[in-house]
């Protein structure tokens, strides 16, 4: 009774280190030391009943290698592997069972890093932070150092999962031995078995465990012998690891059929030498072709594994080398009945059984499974009901030996008569056997699966096959619909939204339509018309006379532009209408920013004003600048703003407070970008300063250009600065260094805008391009017979698209990710001789484009192009 309780114990801590992780098992054997004394006490018992200890394996192993390896044995136990090599050795567990032991978590071992040959985890790899421990494992191994693992296969739910994991880690897989194989599936995890070689092994043969010592018993003696060594037997647990022979099965030809012969050994001989996979032999010709399924045990004392006959060939077969468990290929000669043994099996020439040999216990009977034929599966299929295609016609009376001959016929010989057959088919009776063969291998696996399962095969479906998908058949249109599966689309294309209609034409009653998918269907409808829709007529807002267009803002369906004729416009983006006119200003308006219905402008008259977009009014003027206000940006209820006296503000648009004053720079301020915490200034001292505007302090002056700085972009990490020296330089802002300079264009970078490491800039040179702040790549120039014939005044990008102007009188459309040129957005009659695009904003379905000229040749104007869809 006390064995059963301490087995039982040892069963649920044994659970325990399993499923939490080392620092947790540290605990527990801290909080209770007893524990681990009965933990290894039952482990001990355990390993005692396998046929080798997995430690006297490594041993054995790291023996033939050099004494002056380092080892570090991780859950080292009672230090055996220390104690069996002459290496030196470095033990930890989690509780000292030996005065070498060092206690420690196995996620955090006292060596340094790079100090260690070999490390050891013998049956040590526990709890559920493995990657934790076999990343110290790397840790502490030096360049080129071995990790050796022995374990129980039923630790791993996927070996190759594992391995392929262990690769992610940093190892390479050097060597692996598998002690037995529970199913032909398990093949595949050794180097050279295809999937093809188990589709033909499992027409032939099966695979089942070893019969156990009382199974064996039950078997002919005759067969068997007197002498045959015992079975070791090994615990569920551990079943795995033990090295048990798994053995190939033929129905049909079992031990106890030939026990019920009685016709003893030489029988039993007889008939294992003269059938293979179950087909009689007619000659000793025959025989010498035919092929048998065993095992034997190599000169080497390696088990060698037959794994696979067909057409009474052998294909291959495994042996294990004594040598570290690498396996390798061989091809046997194949023998003559005067070459078998005792026992029925072939032999080695001139290979005489040895006492004790182990043949009788690793012999398996060797049997064809039932082969399934074609027409099981077709009348499994259609049942009882089927009808045969063919009209009813007398069948030629050579059919039927026609079909016996067929029947003896070997696989092979099967294939090459069907082979040669179909050579002498007309294309009617081909025609005619794809009709047949072809159903019987459709399957609507999809409606096969679970639901939750069906769906997450969907998912990876591109949306277009996705909506092809829903075409197949009912039940495919209702998981296609799913709301679910289209929301993830959505936010892979960043449609944050679903779309939810009233109102839809041909809805089919009980039908539940996704409005997910209708928000993806519209993205997908506007990208479109971006891309190759018509172009409807834009609306044409007048209002600055022939002054220059300076800034211009777009949100929602405002629209506001400001101009050098002292004011700012406010218009109905859906109307075209003005809907304000924003007059105060002394100086033309040269700068200016948007939130919801507030503006502010940045003039020369010095001044910066705080404006409701809605009724006009002027809430604030803002004073402290002694020249005029070129740059600010908006972050919050703040706003930033740089001027040509070489200073920066920070002012509370609610209160019209200035709150800080910057100071440093000697040249004017062209340029300003601000987060909420830091303030970034470019100016034309060939500076970028980073300023923490709470302290007013310059955390860091940015040297490298050797021009004057035009644009700035900032993300809260990195800062991209443009100039007039040609070079855009990244720059990391907490160190203040710079990390890249991307060279490519030019002339003056007079524009750039920066999203998710991407960087679009638009150059003098009359080109574009397309950047990986990351690596420093240029990733794709926007150029070609079709690119820009003059500067770039502006540019926008989303997700597909990029969107630039000119001084050429051009719109021009690009694809993001090809960098190819779509299309012409805009084109100017006066392009060319004048007519000038000076900005351009957008939103998802619209594109506001500001134009005009300075030789009078163009209008002043705001076009504004809609590409939104109808989806009533």
């Amino acid at each position: 009774m006390e064995e059963r309780l301490l087995a039982a114990r040892f069963r649920y801590i044994n659970q325990q280190l399993y499923t939490s992780s080392s620092r947790e098992a540290a605990q527990l054997f801290r909080d209770d030391p007893e524990a681990f004394q009965i933990y290894h006490r039952g482990f001990t018992q355990q390993v005692g009943r396998w046929p080798e200890n997995p430690v006297q394996c490594i041993a054995r192993a790291l023996r033939r290698r050099p004494s002056s390896l380092v080892v570090a044995d991780f859950g080292c136990g009672d230090c055996k592997l220390a104690k069996s090599i002459k290496n030196k050795v470095h033990c930890f567990d989690l509780v000292p069972l030996s005065p070498q032991v060092t206690v420690c978590d196995m996620a955090k071992v006292p060596l340094a890093d790079e100090s260690v040959d070999v490390a050891v985890f013998c049956l040590a790899l526990m709890g559920t932070n493995l990657q934790e421990i076999l990343e110290e494992a790397n840790r502490v191994l030096k360049p080129g150092g071995t990790l050796m693992v022995a374990e129980v296969a039923s630790r791993f739910e996927d070996m190759r999962a594992f391995m392929s994991a262990m690769a992610q880690l940093g190892f390479k897989s050097v060597s692996k031995e598998l002690k037995g194989f529970s199913s032909l599936d398990d093949l595949l995890l050794v180097k050279g078995i295809t999937t093809r070689i188990l589709e033909l092994n499992s027409q032939r043969m099966t695979c089942r465990r070893r019969p156990s010592s009382e199974e064996e018993a039950r078997v002919s003696s005759g067969l068997q012998g007197d002498n045959k060594a015992p079975v070791p037997q090994a615990g569920a647990e551990e079943e795995a690891a033990a090295a048990v022979v798994w053995e190939p099965e033929r129905a049909g030809s079992t031990g106890p059929g030939l026990e019920a012969d009685g016709s003893g050994g030489h029988r039993a001989q007889e008939l294992l030498s003269s059938t293979g996979c179950g087909e009689q032999e007619e000659d000793d010709e025959e025989e010498e072709e035919e092929g048998s399924c065993y095992s034997e045990e190599g000169e080497d004392g390696g088990n060698v594994y037959f794994y696979y006959t067909i057409g009474e060939r052998w294909i291959n077969y495994l042996q294990r080398t004594e040598d570290g468990g690498l396996l390798r290929h061989v091809r046997p000669k194949m023998k003559r009945k005067s070459e078998n043994g005792l026992d029925g099996r072939t032999l080695s020439p001139g290979k005489k059984l040895r006492k004790g040999s182990e043949y009788s216990r690793t012999l398996g009977p060797c049997t064809p499974s039932p082969t399934t034929t074609f027409g099981d599966l077709r009348n499994a299929k259609a049942g009882p009901a089927r009808r045969r295609r063919i009209p009813s016609v007398a069948p030629p009376p050579e059919l039927q030996d026609w079909l016996r001959t067929f029947q003896r016929w070997s696989g092979p010989e099967k294939l090459l008569a069907l082979d040669e057959l179909i050579d002498r088919c007309e294309p009617s009776q081909i025609k005619y056997m794809m009709q047949v063969i072809e159903p019987q291998f459709q399957r609507d696996f999809i409606s096969l699966l679970p639901k939750e399962l069906a769906l997450y095969v969907l998912s990876f479906l591109e949306p277009r096959d996705l909506l092809r998908a829903a075409q197949t058949c009912r039940y495919w249109r209702v998981l296609a619909e799913d709301n679910l599966l289209w929301r993830e689309k959505c936010r892979e294309e960043g449609i944050e939204e679903p779309l939810n209609l009233r109102k839809r034409r041909l809805l089919s009653p009980g039908f539940m339509y996704s409005p997910w998918k209708f928000a993806f269907m519209r993205q997908h409808k506007i990208d479109m018309n971006w891309r190759s829709g018509e172009l409807r007529a834009p609306k044409v807002l007048k209002g600055h006379d022939d002054h220059v267009i300076t800034c211009l803002q777009f949100c929602g369906n405002r629209i506001v532009s400001g101009s050098d004729d002292n004011t700012l416009k406010v218009w109905s983006a859906v109307t075209g209408e003005c809907v304000q006119t924003l007059v105060g200003h002394t100086g033309g308006v040269w700068s200016s920013q948007m939130r919801d219905s507030v503006v502010i402008s940045g003039s020369t008259d010095r001044t910066l004003k705080v404006w409701n977009a809605d009724t006009g009014e002027c809430m604030h003027t803002l004073y402290g600048h002694t020249s005029t206000v070129r740059c600010m940006h908006l972050h919050g209820n703040r706003v930033v703003s740089g001027s040509r006296d070489a200073t920066l503000r920070l002012w509370d648009i609610e209160t019209g407070q200035c709150l800080h004053v910057l100071m440093g720079h000697v040249a004017a301020v062209r340029c300003v970008q601000y987060d909420g915490h830091k303030v970034v200034s470019g100016a034309y001292d060939y500076t970028v300063k980073v300023w923490d505007p709470e302290s007013e302090s310059c955390t860091h002056t940015l040297q490298g250009h050797t021009n004057r700085v035009y644009s700035l972009q900032f993300d809260g990490t990195h800062i991209v600065s443009g100039s007039l020296d040609t070079s855009i330089r990244v720059w990391d802002v907490e160190s203040g260094n710079c990390l890249h300079t991307l060279m490519g264009h030019q002339s003056l970078t007079s524009g750039m805008e920066l999203r998710d490491n991407i960087l679009v800039s638009g150059n003098a040179d009359s080109t574009v391009k397309i950047w990986d702040i990351k690596t420093g790549q240029c990733l794709q120039t926007l150029q070609g017979p079709s690119k820009h014939q003059s500067a770039v005044t502006c540019l926008q990008f989303s997700s597909k698209f990029v969107v630039t102007s000119s001084d050429d009188g051009t719109v021009k459309l690009w694809d993001l990710k090809t960098g190819e040129f779509v299309r012409n957005l805009v084109a100017l009659e006066s392009g060319g001789s004048g007519g000038v695009v000076w900005r351009i904003r957008a939103s998802n379905t619209k594109l506001v484009c500001a134009v005009g000229s300075r030789n009078g040749t163009e209008e002043t104007k705001l076009l504004v192009l809609d590409f939104d869809v109808d989806l009533k």
